[in-house]
């Protein structure tokens, strides 16, 4: 069982760190396209969202595909099993059942949905703060083109 622990850990916190990077990256360039002006401020939000979302899809399939390495590296299931696909499934705690892993690594399946329930409330947090980000932004933009102090 210990095994199980640490080979978890180590693959969460490699799926942490992944997270981590992708979110300072997608706060840098939040704040770069909340610099530039548009008159068309409705089309950046849409484009800000659109590039958020696809960017943290982009690091669950990254953290999707280390869960799969180290199911492979430990063998953790039956022969002729898709690892993408059975690491999805739990990752997304999609649980349907039909591969299940070999007996001394059944903790990992529950593992890797924990850690892919962790990531996707991440993700959610950031995507609302984004929207807020940029449509407070906006708000303030919109406040200072009338004359009207937002502070």
């Amino acid at each position: 069982m210990l095994r199980q622990f640490l080979v978890s850990i180590a693959v969460s916190v490699c799926n942490i760190a992944i997270h981590a990077t992708v979110m300072a990256a997608v706060l840098w360039v939040v704040r770069i396209a909340d610099e530039s002006a548009t008159s068309r401020q409705s089309l950046r939000l849409v484009a800000v969202m659109i590039a958020t979302v696809s960017v943290l899809m982009a690091a669950h399939i990254a953290e999707v595909v280390v869960w799969s390495l180290a199911y492979m590296m430990v063998g953790a299931a039956p022969p002729g099993t898709d690892f993408i696909y059975f690491a999805f499934v739990n990752y997304t705690t999609l649980g349907y059942g039909d591969v299940t892993p070999i007996e001394r690594w059944h903790l990992l399946g529950p593992m890797t949905a924990m850690n892919g329930v962790l990531l996707f409330g991440w993700s959610t947090a950031v995507i609302f703060a984004v929207l807020r980000a940029v449509m407070t932004s906006q708000t303030e933009e919109g406040l200072r083109k009338k004359g009207i102090s937002s502070g």
